[in-house]
Protein backbone atom coordinates (compact mmCIF):
# COMPACT_ATOMS: atom_id res chain seq x y z
CA UNK A 1 0.00 0.00 0.00
CA UNK A 2 3.16 2.53 -0.23
CA UNK A 3 2.41 3.54 -3.66
CA UNK A 4 -1.18 4.35 -2.62
CA UNK A 5 -2.31 7.41 -0.66
CA UNK A 6 -5.47 6.86 0.50
CA UNK A 7 -7.67 9.97 1.68
CA UNK A 8 -10.61 7.96 2.67
CA UNK A 9 -10.63 4.57 4.63
CA UNK A 10 -13.89 3.13 3.98
CA UNK A 11 -15.20 -0.13 6.19
CA UNK A 12 -17.50 -2.68 4.54
CA UNK A 13 -18.29 -3.36 0.56
CA UNK A 14 -21.95 -3.70 0.74
CA UNK A 15 -24.51 -0.97 -0.17
CA UNK A 16 -23.40 1.97 2.32
CA UNK A 17 -19.61 1.03 1.72
CA UNK A 18 -20.02 0.40 -2.17
CA UNK A 19 -22.28 3.48 -2.95
CA UNK A 20 -19.26 5.49 -1.15
CA UNK A 21 -16.11 3.99 -2.46
CA UNK A 22 -18.52 4.91 -5.81
CA UNK A 23 -19.21 8.58 -5.16
CA UNK A 24 -15.31 9.55 -3.49
CA UNK A 25 -13.29 7.56 -6.34
CA UNK A 26 -15.60 9.02 -8.98
CA UNK A 27 -15.00 13.10 -7.76
CA UNK A 28 -10.82 11.88 -7.73
CA UNK A 29 -10.24 10.71 -4.09
CA UNK A 30 -7.98 8.11 -3.36
CA UNK A 31 -9.70 4.97 -1.33
CA UNK A 32 -8.71 2.35 0.99
CA UNK A 33 -11.49 -0.57 1.46
CA UNK A 34 -11.45 -3.08 4.36
CA UNK A 35 -14.00 -5.83 4.07
CA UNK A 36 -14.13 -8.43 6.96
CA UNK A 37 -14.97 -11.34 4.71
CA UNK A 38 -13.34 -13.00 1.88
CA UNK A 39 -12.86 -11.97 -2.10
CA UNK A 40 -16.07 -12.90 -4.47
CA UNK A 41 -16.75 -12.90 -8.06
CA UNK A 42 -20.20 -13.81 -8.80
CA UNK A 43 -19.39 -13.96 -12.51
CA UNK A 44 -17.26 -16.93 -11.91
CA UNK A 45 -19.17 -18.05 -8.79
CA UNK A 46 -22.31 -17.93 -9.27
CA UNK A 47 -24.62 -20.98 -9.61
CA UNK A 48 -26.70 -19.91 -12.26
CA UNK A 49 -28.44 -22.64 -14.51
CA UNK A 50 -28.13 -25.14 -11.87
CA UNK A 51 -31.53 -27.10 -10.85
CA UNK A 52 -32.57 -28.01 -7.58
CA UNK A 53 -32.64 -31.25 -8.40
CA UNK A 54 -29.06 -31.37 -9.11
CA UNK A 55 -28.71 -30.15 -5.31
CA UNK A 56 -28.12 -32.04 -2.05
CA UNK A 57 -31.89 -32.09 -0.03
CA UNK A 58 -33.28 -31.15 -3.64
CA UNK A 59 -31.74 -27.45 -2.75
CA UNK A 60 -33.71 -26.92 0.54
CA UNK A 61 -32.13 -24.87 3.25
CA UNK A 62 -30.01 -26.56 6.35
CA UNK A 63 -28.10 -24.90 9.17
CA UNK A 64 -24.93 -23.73 6.91
CA UNK A 65 -27.19 -22.49 4.21
CA UNK A 66 -30.51 -20.95 5.39
CA UNK A 67 -31.69 -19.66 1.70
CA UNK A 68 -30.92 -23.01 0.48
CA UNK A 69 -28.15 -25.04 -1.11
CA UNK A 70 -26.81 -22.28 -3.99
CA UNK A 71 -27.91 -19.06 -2.08
CA UNK A 72 -24.53 -17.20 -2.90
CA UNK A 73 -23.94 -16.27 0.58
CA UNK A 74 -20.36 -18.39 1.25
CA UNK A 75 -19.41 -17.76 4.12
CA UNK A 76 -22.01 -15.61 6.15
CA UNK A 77 -25.09 -16.36 7.81
CA UNK A 78 -26.92 -15.77 11.35
CA UNK A 79 -24.39 -17.97 13.01
CA UNK A 80 -20.34 -17.63 11.74
CA UNK A 81 -17.90 -20.05 12.57
CA UNK A 82 -15.40 -18.17 15.53
CA UNK A 83 -17.63 -15.05 15.41
CA UNK A 84 -20.34 -15.65 18.43
CA UNK A 85 -22.47 -13.07 19.81
CA UNK A 86 -24.45 -13.14 22.97
CA UNK A 87 -28.22 -12.50 23.82
CA UNK A 88 -29.34 -10.78 27.28
CA UNK A 89 -32.06 -13.45 29.56
CA UNK A 90 -35.38 -13.27 28.27
CA UNK A 91 -34.08 -11.48 24.69
CA UNK A 92 -33.95 -13.56 21.21
CA UNK A 93 -31.84 -11.67 18.44
CA UNK A 94 -30.79 -13.25 15.39
CA UNK A 95 -27.66 -11.44 14.00
CA UNK A 96 -27.40 -12.01 9.92
CA UNK A 97 -23.19 -11.38 8.39
CA UNK A 98 -22.99 -11.75 4.98
CA UNK A 99 -18.69 -12.05 5.14
CA UNK A 100 -18.35 -11.52 1.83
CA UNK A 101 -17.22 -9.19 -0.74
CA UNK A 102 -20.29 -6.88 -1.48
CA UNK A 103 -21.70 -7.95 1.43
CA UNK A 104 -25.43 -8.60 1.86
CA UNK A 105 -25.90 -7.06 -1.61
CA UNK A 106 -25.53 -10.37 -2.86
CA UNK A 107 -28.22 -11.90 -1.55
CA UNK A 108 -30.60 -9.49 -0.53
CA UNK A 109 -34.53 -9.51 -1.86
CA UNK A 110 -33.29 -6.27 -3.89
CA UNK A 111 -36.72 -4.89 -2.62
CA UNK A 112 -35.91 -1.01 -3.69
CA UNK A 113 -39.02 1.86 -2.26
CA UNK A 114 -38.22 5.14 -1.43
CA UNK A 115 -39.26 6.29 1.96
CA UNK A 116 -41.97 8.86 1.84
CA UNK A 117 -42.45 12.37 3.36
CA UNK A 118 -44.85 10.31 5.85
CA UNK A 119 -41.41 8.12 7.05
CA UNK A 120 -38.68 10.61 7.34
CA UNK A 121 -41.08 12.87 9.87
CA UNK A 122 -42.90 10.35 11.93
CA UNK A 123 -42.58 11.84 15.17
CA UNK A 124 -43.71 15.41 14.21
CA UNK A 125 -47.17 12.84 12.87
CA UNK A 126 -47.77 10.59 16.38
CA UNK A 127 -45.28 11.88 19.33
CA UNK A 128 -43.30 8.93 18.56
CA UNK A 129 -39.56 7.78 17.79
CA UNK A 130 -37.43 10.59 16.30
CA UNK A 131 -37.76 12.70 12.61
CA UNK A 132 -34.77 12.71 10.50
CA UNK A 133 -32.72 15.50 9.97
CA UNK A 134 -34.05 16.43 6.91
CA UNK A 135 -37.16 16.44 4.40
CA UNK A 136 -37.85 14.11 1.96
CA UNK A 137 -37.62 17.05 -0.92
CA UNK A 138 -33.97 17.08 0.28
CA UNK A 139 -33.14 13.38 -0.35
CA UNK A 140 -35.50 12.79 -3.40
CA UNK A 141 -32.79 14.07 -6.26
CA UNK A 142 -30.58 11.68 -4.82
CA UNK A 143 -33.03 8.91 -5.30
CA UNK A 144 -33.61 9.87 -8.63
CA UNK A 145 -29.47 9.32 -9.38
CA UNK A 146 -29.79 5.94 -7.31
CA UNK A 147 -32.66 4.40 -8.93
CA UNK A 148 -31.01 5.23 -12.45
CA UNK A 149 -27.54 4.16 -11.36
CA UNK A 150 -28.29 1.19 -10.22
CA UNK A 151 -30.83 -0.11 -12.16
CA UNK A 152 -34.49 -0.13 -10.21
CA UNK A 153 -37.93 -1.49 -12.27
CA UNK A 154 -41.14 -0.27 -11.11
CA UNK A 155 -43.66 2.58 -12.59
CA UNK A 156 -45.02 6.02 -10.54
CA UNK A 157 -48.63 4.79 -8.85
CA UNK A 158 -49.84 7.98 -7.44
CA UNK A 159 -50.16 6.62 -4.16
CA UNK A 160 -48.82 8.62 -1.29
CA UNK A 161 -46.82 5.69 0.01
CA UNK A 162 -44.79 5.83 -3.21
CA UNK A 163 -43.43 8.93 -4.08
CA UNK A 164 -42.50 9.39 -7.54
CA UNK A 165 -39.43 8.89 -9.78
CA UNK A 166 -38.28 11.94 -12.39
CA UNK A 167 -39.49 11.25 -15.61
CA UNK A 168 -37.71 8.22 -17.31
CA UNK A 169 -35.74 7.47 -14.14
CA UNK A 170 -37.59 3.86 -13.93
CA UNK A 171 -37.49 0.83 -16.06
CA UNK A 172 -40.27 -0.77 -16.70
CA UNK A 173 -41.98 -3.60 -14.57
CA UNK A 174 -42.15 -7.06 -15.76
CA UNK A 175 -45.83 -7.91 -16.08
CA UNK A 176 -48.08 -9.58 -13.39
CA UNK A 177 -48.64 -13.23 -12.74
CA UNK A 178 -52.01 -14.57 -12.83
CA UNK A 179 -51.97 -15.20 -9.20
CA UNK A 180 -50.69 -11.91 -8.16
CA UNK A 181 -53.50 -10.53 -10.24
CA UNK A 182 -56.28 -12.69 -8.92
CA UNK A 183 -54.74 -11.23 -4.93
CA UNK A 184 -55.13 -7.35 -6.67
CA UNK A 185 -58.94 -7.83 -7.79
CA UNK A 186 -59.78 -9.39 -4.12
CA UNK A 187 -57.85 -6.62 -2.31
CA UNK A 188 -59.53 -3.98 -4.46
CA UNK A 189 -62.74 -5.17 -3.17
CA UNK A 190 -61.52 -4.20 0.32
CA UNK A 191 -60.53 -0.95 -0.82
CA UNK A 192 -57.01 -1.79 -0.72
CA UNK A 193 -54.50 -1.31 -4.30
CA UNK A 194 -51.83 -3.73 -5.22
CA UNK A 195 -49.06 -1.95 -7.38
CA UNK A 196 -45.81 -2.97 -8.91
CA UNK A 197 -43.31 -3.50 -6.78
CA UNK A 198 -40.23 -1.56 -7.42
CA UNK A 199 -37.16 -3.57 -7.52
CA UNK A 200 -33.34 -3.61 -8.61
CA UNK A 201 -33.66 -5.88 -11.38
CA UNK A 202 -32.64 -4.53 -14.68
CA UNK A 203 -35.45 -5.33 -17.29
CA UNK A 204 -33.63 -3.16 -20.10
CA UNK A 205 -29.65 -3.66 -20.38
CA UNK A 206 -27.46 -1.02 -18.39
CA UNK A 207 -23.88 -0.25 -18.91
CA UNK A 208 -22.37 -3.34 -19.24
CA UNK A 209 -24.71 -5.12 -17.73
CA UNK A 210 -27.65 -7.14 -19.26
CA UNK A 211 -30.93 -7.08 -18.69
CA UNK A 212 -32.83 -10.08 -16.75
CA UNK A 213 -34.16 -12.99 -18.81
CA UNK A 214 -35.81 -14.79 -15.91
CA UNK A 215 -33.85 -17.76 -15.65
CA UNK A 216 -32.62 -18.27 -12.39
CA UNK A 217 -33.16 -17.52 -8.99
CA UNK A 218 -31.49 -13.71 -7.68
CA UNK A 219 -30.73 -14.81 -4.68
CA UNK A 220 -28.19 -17.05 -6.53
CA UNK A 221 -26.42 -14.02 -7.24
CA UNK A 222 -26.33 -13.08 -10.98
CA UNK A 223 -23.54 -13.36 -13.29
CA UNK A 224 -25.09 -10.48 -15.81
CA UNK A 225 -24.96 -8.18 -13.10
CA UNK A 226 -29.20 -7.68 -14.05
CA UNK A 227 -29.94 -7.77 -10.35
CA UNK A 228 -28.27 -5.64 -8.78
CA UNK A 229 -24.98 -6.14 -6.44
CA UNK A 230 -22.09 -4.36 -5.71
CA UNK A 231 -19.73 -6.38 -6.95
CA UNK A 232 -20.84 -6.43 -10.51
CA UNK A 233 -21.10 -2.77 -10.43
CA UNK A 234 -20.22 0.21 -7.98
CA UNK A 235 -17.06 -1.50 -6.93
CA UNK A 236 -15.82 -2.53 -10.84
CA UNK A 237 -16.67 1.21 -11.45
CA UNK A 238 -14.78 2.16 -8.60
CA UNK A 239 -12.15 0.21 -9.04
CA UNK A 240 -12.19 1.70 -13.05
CA UNK A 241 -11.00 4.57 -11.56
CA UNK A 242 -7.76 3.66 -10.48
CA UNK A 243 -8.66 5.16 -7.17
CA UNK A 244 -9.73 2.38 -5.29
CA UNK A 245 -7.90 -0.57 -3.82
CA UNK A 246 -9.58 -3.06 -1.36
CA UNK A 247 -8.03 -5.43 1.31
CA UNK A 248 -10.32 -8.81 2.00
CA UNK A 249 -10.13 -10.82 5.56
CA UNK A 250 -9.92 -7.62 7.32
CA UNK A 251 -11.46 -7.97 10.42
CA UNK A 252 -11.45 -3.92 11.66
CA UNK A 253 -11.83 -4.43 15.82
CA UNK A 254 -11.01 -0.11 16.72
CA UNK A 255 -10.93 3.33 15.41
CA UNK A 256 -7.78 4.49 16.53
CA UNK A 257 -7.41 7.89 17.96
CA UNK A 258 -4.77 10.60 18.89
CA UNK A 259 -4.49 12.37 22.57
CA UNK A 260 -7.19 15.01 21.41
CA UNK A 261 -9.29 12.49 20.57
CA UNK A 262 -9.11 12.69 16.92
CA UNK A 263 -9.49 10.19 14.51
CA UNK A 264 -6.33 8.89 13.02
CA UNK A 265 -7.32 5.61 11.80
CA UNK A 266 -7.94 1.57 12.48
CA UNK A 267 -6.31 -1.61 13.94
CA UNK A 268 -7.39 -4.74 11.93
CA UNK A 269 -7.21 -8.32 12.32
CA UNK A 270 -5.79 -10.01 8.85
CA UNK A 271 -8.03 -12.84 9.44
CA UNK A 272 -5.52 -14.96 7.08
CA UNK A 273 -2.66 -14.63 9.86
CA UNK A 274 -4.23 -13.69 12.81
CA UNK A 275 -1.87 -10.59 12.93
CA UNK A 276 -2.87 -7.22 14.17
CA UNK A 277 -2.20 -4.73 12.09
CA UNK A 278 -2.72 -0.41 11.65
CA UNK A 279 -3.34 1.96 8.53
CA UNK A 280 -3.68 5.68 8.81
CA UNK A 281 -6.38 7.58 7.48
CA UNK A 282 -7.40 11.64 6.47
CA UNK A 283 -11.02 10.08 7.18
CA UNK A 284 -12.46 7.21 8.31
CA UNK A 285 -15.91 5.73 6.97
CA UNK A 286 -17.84 3.13 8.82
CA UNK A 287 -20.39 0.90 6.56
CA UNK A 288 -19.51 -2.34 8.36
CA UNK A 289 -23.27 -3.09 8.77
CA UNK A 290 -25.71 -1.36 12.03
CA UNK A 291 -24.12 -3.37 14.16
CA UNK A 292 -20.63 -4.39 13.44
CA UNK A 293 -19.76 -0.41 13.00
CA UNK A 294 -21.75 -0.12 16.95
CA UNK A 295 -19.62 -2.56 17.77
CA UNK A 296 -16.37 -1.51 16.16
CA UNK A 297 -17.17 2.12 18.10
CA UNK A 298 -18.18 0.93 21.89
CA UNK A 299 -15.18 -1.28 21.21
CA UNK A 300 -12.94 2.17 20.27
CA UNK A 301 -12.71 3.19 24.18
CA UNK A 302 -10.12 5.15 25.23
CA UNK A 303 -9.36 8.28 27.45
CA UNK A 304 -10.81 10.62 25.03
CA UNK A 305 -13.82 8.64 25.01
CA UNK A 306 -14.27 6.76 27.71
CA UNK A 307 -17.70 5.31 26.66
CA UNK A 308 -16.86 4.29 23.27
CA UNK A 309 -16.18 6.35 20.40
CA UNK A 310 -18.49 9.06 18.82
CA UNK A 311 -20.63 7.98 22.05
CA UNK A 312 -21.08 11.24 24.16
CA UNK A 313 -24.62 10.90 23.46
CA UNK A 314 -25.04 7.24 24.82
CA UNK A 315 -27.03 6.74 21.88
CA UNK A 316 -24.37 4.30 20.29
CA UNK A 317 -25.86 0.66 20.36
CA UNK A 318 -29.31 2.28 21.06
CA UNK A 319 -32.64 2.21 19.36
CA UNK A 320 -31.92 -1.03 17.13
CA UNK A 321 -34.96 -1.70 14.75
CA UNK A 322 -35.34 -4.66 12.42
CA UNK A 323 -38.75 -5.35 10.41
CA UNK A 324 -41.62 -7.07 11.54
CA UNK A 325 -42.35 -10.03 9.77
CA UNK A 326 -45.53 -12.51 9.36
CA UNK A 327 -46.84 -14.87 7.20
CA UNK A 328 -50.05 -16.19 6.21
CA UNK A 329 -50.28 -18.49 3.21
CA UNK A 330 -53.62 -20.52 1.80
CA UNK A 331 -54.57 -22.50 -0.87
CA UNK A 332 -57.09 -21.18 -3.37
CA UNK A 333 -59.16 -23.39 -5.37
CA UNK A 334 -59.48 -21.00 -8.20
CA UNK A 335 -56.11 -21.87 -8.94
CA UNK A 336 -56.13 -25.24 -8.72
CA UNK A 337 -55.23 -27.54 -12.42
CA UNK A 338 -54.38 -24.22 -14.38
CA UNK A 339 -52.61 -24.85 -17.46
CA UNK A 340 -48.91 -25.01 -16.72
CA UNK A 341 -46.64 -22.19 -18.22
CA UNK A 342 -43.43 -20.22 -16.92
CA UNK A 343 -44.04 -17.89 -14.65
CA UNK A 344 -40.38 -17.50 -13.23
CA UNK A 345 -40.13 -13.86 -13.78
CA UNK A 346 -37.75 -11.99 -11.55
CA UNK A 347 -38.46 -14.71 -8.80
CA UNK A 348 -39.56 -12.25 -5.96
CA UNK A 349 -43.12 -10.43 -6.31
CA UNK A 350 -44.14 -8.81 -9.32
CA UNK A 351 -46.82 -7.08 -7.32
CA UNK A 352 -47.13 -6.18 -3.64
CA UNK A 353 -49.67 -4.16 -1.59
CA UNK A 354 -47.97 -1.05 -0.37
CA UNK A 355 -49.19 0.80 3.38
CA UNK A 356 -53.01 1.81 2.68
CA UNK A 357 -53.73 3.23 5.82
CA UNK A 358 -52.05 7.31 6.23
CA UNK A 359 -55.34 8.80 6.36
CA UNK A 360 -57.47 6.37 8.57
CA UNK A 361 -53.73 6.62 11.40
CA UNK A 362 -54.33 10.57 11.18
CA UNK A 363 -57.95 9.70 11.78
CA UNK A 364 -56.80 7.63 15.17
CA UNK A 365 -59.30 5.47 13.48
CA UNK A 366 -56.43 2.10 13.76
CA UNK A 367 -54.66 1.22 16.86
CA UNK A 368 -51.09 1.36 16.07
CA UNK A 369 -49.09 3.80 14.60
CA UNK A 370 -46.87 3.36 11.38
CA UNK A 371 -47.42 1.03 8.82
CA UNK A 372 -46.47 -2.32 6.91
CA UNK A 373 -46.90 -3.77 3.62
CA UNK A 374 -47.56 -7.33 2.12
CA UNK A 375 -45.22 -9.02 -0.83
CA UNK A 376 -47.19 -11.28 -2.16
CA UNK A 377 -45.98 -14.89 -3.35
CA UNK A 378 -47.77 -17.27 -5.46
CA UNK A 379 -46.57 -19.23 -9.12
CA UNK A 380 -45.32 -21.88 -10.88
CA UNK A 381 -41.78 -21.96 -8.96
CA UNK A 382 -39.39 -24.96 -9.25
CA UNK A 383 -39.78 -27.69 -7.54
CA UNK A 384 -38.55 -28.44 -4.41
CA UNK A 385 -37.87 -31.07 -1.22
CA UNK A 386 -41.54 -30.11 0.16
CA UNK A 387 -44.53 -30.10 -0.97
CA UNK A 388 -47.44 -28.31 0.85
CA UNK A 389 -51.18 -29.28 1.48
CA UNK A 390 -53.18 -31.94 3.58
CA UNK A 391 -52.09 -34.77 1.13
CA UNK A 392 -53.86 -37.70 1.35
CA UNK A 393 -53.24 -41.22 -0.09
CA UNK A 394 -51.02 -42.57 -2.36
CA UNK A 395 -49.75 -43.69 -5.77
CA UNK A 396 -51.78 -42.02 -8.74
CA UNK A 397 -54.04 -40.60 -6.47
CA UNK A 398 -51.79 -38.55 -4.77
CA UNK A 399 -49.76 -37.63 -7.30
CA UNK A 400 -52.78 -36.03 -8.86
CA UNK A 401 -53.12 -33.95 -5.49
CA UNK A 402 -49.64 -32.84 -5.90
CA UNK A 403 -50.26 -31.94 -9.62
CA UNK A 404 -53.62 -29.72 -8.51
CA UNK A 405 -51.91 -27.94 -5.79
CA UNK A 406 -48.66 -26.36 -8.15
CA UNK A 407 -48.77 -23.54 -8.23
CA UNK A 408 -52.86 -23.01 -6.21
CA UNK A 409 -51.00 -21.68 -3.19
CA UNK A 410 -50.74 -17.67 -2.23
CA UNK A 411 -48.91 -15.81 0.69
CA UNK A 412 -48.70 -12.75 1.96
CA UNK A 413 -45.48 -11.82 3.92
CA UNK A 414 -46.01 -8.58 6.26
CA UNK A 415 -43.59 -6.35 6.90
CA UNK A 416 -43.83 -3.55 8.90
CA UNK A 417 -42.10 -0.50 10.68
CA UNK A 418 -40.88 -1.15 14.66
CA UNK A 419 -40.37 1.99 16.61
CA UNK A 420 -37.65 2.20 18.29
CA UNK A 421 -38.23 1.32 22.21
CA UNK A 422 -35.69 1.02 25.63
CA UNK A 423 -35.85 -2.92 25.48
CA UNK A 424 -34.22 -3.12 22.31
CA UNK A 425 -30.08 -2.36 22.22
CA UNK A 426 -26.90 -3.86 22.03
CA UNK A 427 -23.88 -3.80 24.09
CA UNK A 428 -20.71 -4.81 24.08
CA UNK A 429 -20.51 -8.46 25.91
CA UNK A 430 -18.24 -8.16 29.08
CA UNK A 431 -17.10 -11.77 29.03
CA UNK A 432 -17.23 -13.69 25.39
CA UNK A 433 -14.96 -12.57 22.57
CA UNK A 434 -14.19 -13.77 19.24
CA UNK A 435 -11.40 -15.84 17.70
CA UNK A 436 -9.29 -12.81 17.33
CA UNK A 437 -10.40 -11.72 20.95
CA UNK A 438 -12.07 -8.75 19.83
CA UNK A 439 -15.22 -7.96 22.32
CA UNK A 440 -18.45 -9.43 20.73
CA UNK A 441 -22.08 -7.58 20.71
CA UNK A 442 -24.59 -8.63 23.08
CA UNK A 443 -28.16 -7.98 22.27
CA UNK A 444 -31.44 -7.16 24.13
CA UNK A 445 -34.57 -7.40 22.39
CA UNK A 446 -38.71 -7.17 22.80
CA UNK A 447 -41.65 -6.16 20.94
CA UNK A 448 -43.93 -3.56 21.64
CA UNK A 449 -47.72 -3.53 21.63
CA UNK A 450 -47.17 -1.27 18.40
CA UNK A 451 -45.51 -3.97 16.62
CA UNK A 452 -47.60 -6.55 17.64
CA UNK A 453 -51.12 -4.81 17.02
CA UNK A 454 -49.54 -3.78 13.78
CA UNK A 455 -48.93 -7.67 13.24
CA UNK A 456 -52.80 -8.88 14.66
CA UNK A 457 -54.10 -6.16 11.84
CA UNK A 458 -52.28 -7.56 9.36
CA UNK A 459 -52.87 -11.51 9.85
CA UNK A 460 -56.53 -10.07 10.04
CA UNK A 461 -56.54 -7.94 6.92
CA UNK A 462 -54.62 -11.00 4.79
CA UNK A 463 -57.29 -13.47 5.95
CA UNK A 464 -59.56 -11.18 4.64
CA UNK A 465 -58.27 -10.98 1.12
CA UNK A 466 -57.49 -14.80 0.90
CA UNK A 467 -61.15 -15.56 2.44
CA UNK A 468 -62.24 -13.17 -0.64
CA UNK A 469 -60.14 -15.16 -3.21
CA UNK A 470 -62.26 -18.53 -2.13
CA UNK A 471 -59.59 -19.68 0.55
CA UNK A 472 -60.01 -21.36 3.84
CA UNK A 473 -58.42 -19.53 6.23
CA UNK A 474 -58.02 -21.53 9.63
CA UNK A 475 -57.63 -19.46 13.17
CA UNK A 476 -55.15 -16.96 13.22
CA UNK A 477 -52.38 -16.94 15.33
CA UNK A 478 -52.19 -14.86 18.12
CA UNK A 479 -49.17 -11.67 17.01
CA UNK A 480 -46.90 -12.80 19.82
CA UNK A 481 -46.58 -15.99 18.21
CA UNK A 482 -46.88 -14.73 14.65
CA UNK A 483 -44.25 -12.30 14.52
CA UNK A 484 -40.66 -13.00 13.34
CA UNK A 485 -37.94 -13.12 15.85
CA UNK A 486 -35.62 -9.74 16.18
CA UNK A 487 -33.53 -9.43 13.36
CA UNK A 488 -35.00 -12.31 11.15
CA UNK A 489 -35.84 -10.08 8.34
CA UNK A 490 -32.39 -8.78 8.53
CA UNK A 491 -32.95 -5.39 8.58
CA UNK A 492 -31.61 -4.04 11.52
CA UNK A 493 -30.95 -0.57 11.31
CA UNK A 494 -30.85 3.03 13.97
CA UNK A 495 -27.61 1.91 16.16
CA UNK A 496 -25.58 4.72 14.91
CA UNK A 497 -29.11 7.50 14.49
CA UNK A 498 -28.51 10.95 12.95
CA UNK A 499 -30.42 13.82 13.94
CA UNK A 500 -30.05 17.65 14.60
CA UNK A 501 -28.40 17.61 18.24
CA UNK A 502 -25.38 15.95 19.29
CA UNK A 503 -27.45 15.22 22.75
CA UNK A 504 -29.47 12.22 21.25
CA UNK A 505 -27.49 11.36 18.02
CA UNK A 506 -24.70 9.99 17.10
CA UNK A 507 -23.71 11.66 13.73
CA UNK A 508 -25.52 14.55 11.85
CA UNK A 509 -27.66 14.48 8.39
CA UNK A 510 -24.11 13.78 6.50
CA UNK A 511 -23.49 10.71 8.68
CA UNK A 512 -20.50 12.84 10.03
CA UNK A 513 -20.08 12.23 13.55
CA UNK A 514 -20.77 14.80 16.39
CA UNK A 515 -17.68 13.48 18.47
CA UNK A 516 -15.25 13.81 15.18
CA UNK A 517 -15.54 15.53 12.99
CA UNK A 518 -13.56 13.05 10.13
CA UNK A 519 -15.40 9.98 11.41
CA UNK A 520 -18.50 9.19 9.25
CA UNK A 521 -21.07 6.27 9.72
CA UNK A 522 -22.67 5.56 6.06
CA UNK A 523 -24.79 1.95 6.42
CA UNK A 524 -28.18 1.61 7.95
CA UNK A 525 -27.09 2.25 11.79
CA UNK A 526 -27.57 6.03 10.74
CA UNK A 527 -31.52 5.56 10.44
CA UNK A 528 -33.37 7.68 12.68
CA UNK A 529 -36.15 5.57 12.05
CA UNK A 530 -37.41 1.92 10.30
CA UNK A 531 -39.80 2.30 8.03
CA UNK A 532 -41.43 -0.62 6.62
CA UNK A 533 -39.21 -0.53 2.93
CA UNK A 534 -36.25 -2.46 2.76
CA UNK A 535 -33.41 -0.44 3.59
CA UNK A 536 -31.00 -0.68 1.54
CA UNK A 537 -32.14 1.82 -1.30
CA UNK A 538 -31.94 4.21 1.57
CA UNK A 539 -28.66 3.57 2.49
CA UNK A 540 -26.96 3.59 -1.08
CA UNK A 541 -28.84 6.77 -1.35
CA UNK A 542 -27.89 8.55 1.77
CA UNK A 543 -24.83 7.02 1.01
CA UNK A 544 -24.49 8.66 -1.87
CA UNK A 545 -25.18 12.38 -0.85
CA UNK A 546 -23.18 12.37 2.10
CA UNK A 547 -20.18 10.91 0.22
CA UNK A 548 -20.57 14.01 -2.43
CA UNK A 549 -21.21 16.09 1.03
CA UNK A 550 -17.57 14.36 2.16
CA UNK A 551 -15.68 15.08 -1.41
CA UNK A 552 -16.89 18.73 -0.64
CA UNK A 553 -15.45 19.22 2.42
CA UNK A 554 -12.18 17.39 1.15
CA UNK A 555 -11.41 20.01 -1.58
CA UNK A 556 -12.10 22.61 0.57
CA UNK A 557 -9.74 21.23 3.38
CA UNK A 558 -11.81 21.55 6.03
CA UNK A 559 -11.37 17.82 6.69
Amino acid sequence: MNDFAHDVLVVGSGAGGAMAAYELTRQGHKVLMLEAGRDYDPRTETPMFRPNSAAPLMGASTPDKEFGFYDSTVDGGWQVPDEPYTTAEGSEFLWWRARMLGGRTNHWGRYSLRFSEHDFKGKSRDGLGADWPFDYDDIAPWYDKTEALIGVCGTNTGLDDMPPSSEGVLQPPPPPRVPELLIAAAAKKHGITAAPMHRAILTKPLDERAACFYATPCGYGCSIGAAFQTTTSLLPMARATGNLRIITDAMVNTVTTDAQGKVTGITYIDKKTSTERQIGAKVVVLAASACESARILLNSRSASHPDGLANSSGQVGRNLMDSTGAGLSALVPALMDRPRYNEDGHTANHLFIPWWGHEAQANKELDFPRGYHFELGGRFGEPGAYVSGDLQGYGPALKQQVRAHYGAYVSFSLRGEMLPNEHCYMDIDPQVTDKWGIPVPRFHWQWSEHELKQVEHGLKTAKAILETMGATVGELPAAKDAIKKGGEIIHEVGTTRMGSSSKDSVTNQWGQSWDCPNLFVMDGGVFASNPHKNCTLTIMTLAMRNSAWLAAQLEAGTL
